[in-house]
């Protein structure tokens, strides 16, 4: 068993690779060093992944619950995206403090503002215990002693369950805003600009991180000091040019790079275009309640951005993935291997098991995400959930509960909820609708809009004051909670529909096999939010037809979108002032012939969703971006990882140290990151 275990861990870690793509676990990336070496990287393996001396892995965190950030000082000076402080920066705006729109600069410590429900989690180690599994420890067993020690663990499954690795960490909870840059800067272009190149968007946010005095996490409170990280990034303010070696070191989310064309053709074919017709519906909703009431464009402001990004995201992939012509590739190669397959019993008949269990899932799966579209998106339903909750436990709510209410109008809910319901009529094939809901709309109105107007005329949910005043009854037989209730989904909803443990049990086998008969193919662990190394370089490319796009973008591109008149195009004075003055101080620099600054470059690494926030590091283990980003047409490289057009996107970090200078005027906060 051992031998078969070691031989397993053996072919999956040392499989050739195309040029640029794999997601590489840090402590297997000796396997990747000499190549690393080759495209420019200057340090070891020790250097990126250690547990018996600081390396880079101290200085990157998963951020949130979505993104990664990196600490560029010794006192937890924290860097991310912008997009991914969006919602903690919303909760602490107002009207009157519109920090989304105005930005936020704080000039000491005293002025940095706690982030409530905000964390961060520094990975301590990892560690494969695959042999440890398959000698009868149990998952909890081999969690244990983690978890006795003060950290928190958890054990993921890689290659479909061929390898198993145990991942420790320690949990940060007094995280606070350092600053922001106005949205028109940190959300420069909007949804307009999102997933596209050339990108303008100065996409950071900066926190810190603090502890207690023993340098250990601690809940908030005035008396913690800031976090001494075992690790910072230093920074390199020399820039970048075509052909830099670039290493994104980060937190990808989810990748299926080895499933079969039933998994793509759901994708591509079913599950995005009803996704992306029902946010759709969703966003013009939101986007027209925004435009006449600046309160409402701040309340919606994160949930408006939340909605957009996988739904443009989800365009560009079924598009990307219909020019490769993905699904077609993979029935081709679907076929070669079965006939490889056809004389050993053990693969024979495998893809039949496979295409056979997608069939059952698929049925249910739909389902589940058509629920999670829909009924499951009314705020109202959820916070009639919580709010019951907490009637069964305390008499009186406690005046926390009003935050629930801080990011809501009833109005706009009202209306998002007649059109996810209908979207539901539409999307749902007659024989699966809830017979609860017929009757539930025949009851009050016969239509969807009448039994809407019914729920949010009647809910004890809608404030927090009829909430308080509803006695638990009340609450348990509100409207809102029996709409709750029916769109109860009654399986678990995986990652993917390939991860339904009926389908994934045969990937199991399926990776074996391909790794047997493949030998060419890279075979790097699908992403699934755990610490992976992505190496390429700085590179422009091909958009279409004699139309090449250069890998850095500048000031000049902001100032061609200036546009006061609209919101995401609409740039702070102070930086037309600077480029009108040329003022750019020690930023400024000659791009194709031109004195300006830095925007942002793309760059050909391998990366998902959760590499949002993750540091862009050169040869010599310098920071020189934040990535942000991918082009619309690399999107389906969750799918397909295609290396003539698949980009990363990333703000310069010369940007970013120009706008906390020039823009925001805390310059203080360089003195105390380590440039280079």
């Amino acid at each position: 068993m051992k031998k078969l275990i070691l031989a397993i861990v053996l072919c999956f870690t040392f499989a050739g690779v195309r040029a640029d793509e794999g997601m590489w676990l840090p402590s297997l990336i000796g396997s990747r060093i000499n190549d690393m070496r080759q495209k420019g990287f200057k340090l070891s393996a020790e250097d990126i992944y250690s547990v018996n001396k600081a390396s880079m892995k101290d200085a990157v965190v998963l951020f949130g619950s979505g993104c990664t950030g990196e600490y560029v000082s010794d006192q937890g000076l924290l860097l991310t995206n912008h997009h991914c402080g969006y919602g903690a920066i919303q909760k602490l705006s107002a009207v009157e403090h519109d920090y989304l729109t105005d930005g936020f600069w704080a000039m000491s410590r005293e002025e940095e503002l706690p982030c409530e429900g905000l964390s961060v989690r520094r990975l301590v180690r990892m560690e494969d215990v695959t042999a440890r599994v398959a000698a009868g420890e149990s998952f909890d067993e081999i969690k244990k002693q983690a978890i006795d020690e003060g950290y928190s663990a958890s054990i993921e499954q890689m290659y479909y369950g061929n390898q198993q690795f145990l991942f420790v960490y320690e949990i940060f909870t007094d995280v606070r805003l350092v600053a922001a840059p106005p949205s028109s800067i940190g959300k420069f272009g909007g949804d307009t600009d999102n997933w596209i190149w050339p990108r303008h968007t100065g996409d950071f946010s900066i926190f810190r991180v603090y502890a207690g005095k023993d340098n250990k996490p601690a809940k908030y409170s005035k008396e913690n000091q800031p976090y001494r990280p075992a690790r910072h990034l230093r920074i390199s303010t020399k820039g970048v040019k075509e052909g830099d070696f670039t290493m994104i070191y980060g937190y990808p989310a989810n990748t299926q790079e080895y499933v079969i064309s039933d998994a793509v053709e759901y994708v591509a074919e079913v599950s995005n275009p009803m996704k992306i017709a029902l946010r759709t519906e969703r966003l013009d909703i939101i986007s027209a309640a925004q435009e006449q009431d600046p309160a409402i464009r701040i309340q919606y402001a994160a949930k408006h951005a939340g909605i957009a990004n996988a739904w443009k995201k989800w365009q560009g992939e079924a598009l990307g993935i219909k020019r490769l012509g993905t699904i077609e590739k993979k029935r081709a190669y679907e076929k070669e291997f079965a006939a490889w397959a056809a004389d050993k019993p053990e693969y024979a008949h495998l893809l039949d098991s496979m295409h056979a269990a997608y069939n059952v899932v698929r049925e249910w799966y739909y389902m589940g995400e058509l629920y999670a579209e829909t009924g499951k998106t009314i705020e109202l339903c959820a916070m009639a959930n919580v709010l019951h909750t907490a009637k069964m436990r305390y008499d009186n709510l406690p005046e926390n509960f009003k935050k629930l209410y801080v990011s809501y109008n009833v109005d706009v809910d009202r209306a998002l909820a007649k059109a996810v319901l209908k979207g539901f009529e539409r999307y749902c094939p007659a024989e699966k609708y809830p017979a609860a809901l017929r009757a539930e709309i025949g009851k009050y109105g016969g239509t969807v809009d009448a039994y809407v107007d019914y729920i949010y005329d009647n809910s004890h949910a809608t404030s927090f004051e009829k909430a308080a005043a509803a006695t638990k009854e009340q609450m348990e037989t509100d409207p809102a909670m029996r709409l709750f209730e029916i769109f109860t989904f009654d399986k678990k909803m995986y990652r993917n529909m390939s991860n339904a443990p009926e389908v994934e049990r045969w990937y199991r086998t399926f990776m074996k096999a391909l790794r047997e008969w493949d030998k060419e193919r890279a075979f790097y662990p699908d992403a699934n939010f755990t610490l992976r190394v992505a190496y390429g370089s700085v590179a422009g490319y091909e958009y279409a037809d004699g139309e090449y796009h250069n890998p850095v973008s500048t000031l000049d591109g902001i100032i061609e979108k200036d546009n006061p008149n609209i919101y995401d195009y609409n740039i702070p004075q102070v930086l037309r002032d600077i480029y009108a003055a040329k003022d750019y101080g020690r930023w400024g620099e000659k791009v194709n012939g031109r004195y300006t600054v830095p925007v942002a470059f793309i760059a050909t690494n391998h990366t998902s969703g959760g590499n949002s926030g993750s540091p862009v590091i050169n040869g010599k283990g310098e920071l020189i971006g934040i990535n942000f980003d991918r082009t619309w047409r690399s999107t389906m490289s969750d799918i397909e990882f295609d290396p003539s057009i698949c980009r990363n996107i990333s703000v310069d970090i010369r940007f970013v140290l120009f706008v906390i200078d020039r823009v925001g005027g805390a310059g203080y906060l360089l003195e105390e990151m380590d440039l280079r």
